[in-house]
């Protein structure tokens, strides 16, 4: 009865239900869809709920404190990295299974080795003074079990180990596994394949609902993450109006897997930075700069970047970030809530857990795939090459409701505050930043601030486009001799004597010591905005514009303007058209014809 029970609901739960009532030896089995709650869950003893293959479980946005109780468990699977000298940053989906309602504490005795589609096995902890976690029997390391409550320094890292002390919201660290695992429990991947694989865990409790309030210090970092058996939207709770007290920006550790040592000295390491840019963005990533560090856990040298493009904006279920304290709010705190839960599978294009596995990249999404209601960012990363050795990555995006100035949840602080030797960054309010939002004006000019030591040698280069004309010229001017770079063309190399540059080098996209002939293709910039819905071309030269039309692949004219005269620019609404790629047609008095191709792309969530 109870296999038949489970087969039994196996084909109703995406159905909503009020309330969800599990009896002893009874099961509830979730295969790669969305189950719903409205209010709390009951889970008697050996009355279990298996989420499998990218099930999900979501509860309703009116409760906002868990009514979920009971001794049988939520299962749910997660995969992190499988080497055991790298680090995954965590957040449990479940607390302790108990009769007691509400959400409670995690520790890591409670994670299990999966065996079959529903059995599992709990992990083996070793001792303290072991270091290497094993993959099949699976056996874990508590030494590496560390959460990180609210400090700025090394020292904010607190041992966990065994202690089943890590409240629900609190992030926590844990090093991967080493071996393999060929144990297949029905996913689409077996436990541990080795190598490049990923090790996954089972998390077994009481499933977390509600919500999650989550104290932070005015500067200081502290370890969160995503509390829930479902998807969260990082853009909801990062910009939610009641979580003022973060900057709305999220780090994500990342870790060279190439260097295997316990030893801090010898890391290679860093975080990416995430900005949301708004809630149906879908976000900026900036990857981090493999750093070496200090006995004191201080960076101590700039190394390459990491060059991973990865989609943050729906965090899969486990993943922990880190959040910082806004240095111009008092300390306090923030919540993680139902409101920002969605079902997102962890195999869409926006949405990927940290681990050994190569990141999806959105070079090789299909560009209609991401959409879907998220507005893809107009961006531009710059790579900086320090003496042929290290590199650090920005990035610079583009949004009609961006600023000059520092705008929440759009422009971001990198993480470390340290002083590098050789550094560069956005220098925006007398301050570094590694993202920096603007509204596109062809004639802004965006200062780039530079740390040099020691005739440093800096190699600027463009490393990715994404959602920008592809026309648009892209210039680094040097203030020192007045030269403009073509970054589009070639990168950009120049040696520094000692010092801090904020007020030498720009990004600027007009080069005004060209001659007429050299700057033909500049007489018109066209430019979609799919964020206002707005095609914009604009005439920098006040050229006579006789006409501009606007075409679909097949040829069909979608709208003809003449006699436009001379304006420094011309908008036209784009609102309704389907997404797809459309041909813009200009003509000028003088005779001079420029086709442009561009993408719309309206899709908004309701």
């Amino acid at each position: 009865m109870k296999k038949l029970l489970c087969f039994f609901i196996l084909f109703i739960t995406t159905d909503s239900f009020s309330q969800l009532y599990v009896s002893s030896g009874s099961c509830v089995y979730n295969k790669g869809t969305v189950f719903f709650v409205n209010k709390g869950i009951e889970l008697n003893s050996n009355g279990n709920f298996y989420l499998r293959n990218e099930g999900q479980l979501l509860q309703g946005t009116g409760t906002i404190t868990s009514t979920n109780k009971g001794s049988g468990t939520v299962s749910v699977f997660q995969e992190g990295t499988s080497d055991n000298y790298d680090y995954n940053y965590w957040c449990s989906p479940v607390g302790i299974a108990s009769a007691a309602v509400g959400n409670d504490s995690f520790g890591i005795t409670m994670l299990n080795q999966p065996t079959t589609v529903m059995a599992s096995t709990p992990a083996t902890m070793l001792a303290m003074n072991s270091y290497d976690g094993v993959s099949n029997p699976l056996q874990i390391a508590p030494y590496w079990i560390y959460k990180f409550l609210s400090s700025s320094a090394y020292s904010g890292w607190i041992q966990v180990g065994e202690a089943t002390t890590i409240q629900s919201g609190e992030g926590f660290s844990m090093k991967g596994t080493s071996g393999t695992d060929a144990t297949n429990v029905g996913e689409t991947v077996v436990n541990n394949s080795g190598g490049d694989g990923a090790q996954r865990y089972d998390f077994r409790g009481k499933p977390n609902d509600g919500d999650i309030t989550v104290n932070v210090v005015t500067g200081k970092y502290t370890l969160t993450g995503n509390p829930y058996p479902s998807a969260l939207n990082v853009n909801k709770f990062l910009l939610d109006g009641s979580n003022l007290a973060c900057t709305a920006i999220a780090y994500y550790w990342e870790q060279n897997k190439a260097t295997n040592s316990h030893f801090l000295a010898q890391y290679q390491g860093g975080y990416g930075v995430y900005s949301p840019m708004g809630l149906n963005s879908t976000g900026a990533y900036v990857a981090a700069t493999f750093n070496t560090y200090n006995s004191d856990g201080s960076p101590n040298a700039v190394a390459f970047s990491s060059g991973l493009l990865i989609e943050r904006k729906y965090a899969p279920i486990g993943q922990g970030f880190m959040v910082k304290g806004d240095p111009l709010v008092p300390s306090g705190s923030i919540t993680l809530k139902n409101s920002h839960r969605e079902y997102y599978k962890e195999s869409g294009a926006l949405s990927q857990f940290e681990r050994s596995s190569q990141p999806k990249s959105r070079e090789t999404n299909n560009l209609s795939s991401i959409q879907n209601g998220n507005e893809p960012v107009s961006l531009l990363r710059l790579n900086t090459t320090f003496n042929s050795q290290f590199t650090k990555q920005i990035a610079l995006a583009f949004l009609p409701e961006a600023t000059d100035g520092v705008d929440r949840g759009i422009d971001a602080l990198g993480a470390s505050s340290i002083s590098l030797p050789n550094d560069v960054y956005f220098f925006l309010a007398n301050d570094r930043y590694v993202i920096q939002g603007i509204n596109f004006d062809i004639t802004k000019r965006i200062p780039l601030g530079v740390k040099a030591t020691d005739n440093a040698n800096f190699k600027f280069s463009l490393s990715t486009i994404e959602n920008f004309d592809e026309n648009q010229n892209i210039y680094l001017y040097d203030g020192e001799d007045g030269t403009y770079h073509d970054l589009k063309d070639q990168a950009y190399d120049v040696v520094l004597p000692t010092g801090i540059y904020n007020n030498r080098f720009e990004i600027t996209f007009l080069n005004p010591t060209l001659n007429i002939n050299e700057t033909v293709k500049n007489n018109f910039v066209i430019f979609e905005n799919n964020g206002n819905q707005m095609l914009t071309v604009s005439n920098p030269n006040l050229a006579d514009v006789k006409s501009i039309a606007l075409y679909d692949l097949t040829g069909k004219q979608i709208f003809n303007k003449v006699k436009l005269g001379v304006k420094e620019s011309y908008q036209f609404s784009t609102n309704g058209l389907p997404e797809s790629v459309y041909l813009v047609e200009l003509f000028s008095t003088d005779k001079r014809k420029e086709v442009q191709k561009i993408l719309i792309s309206n899709a908004r969530n309701e």
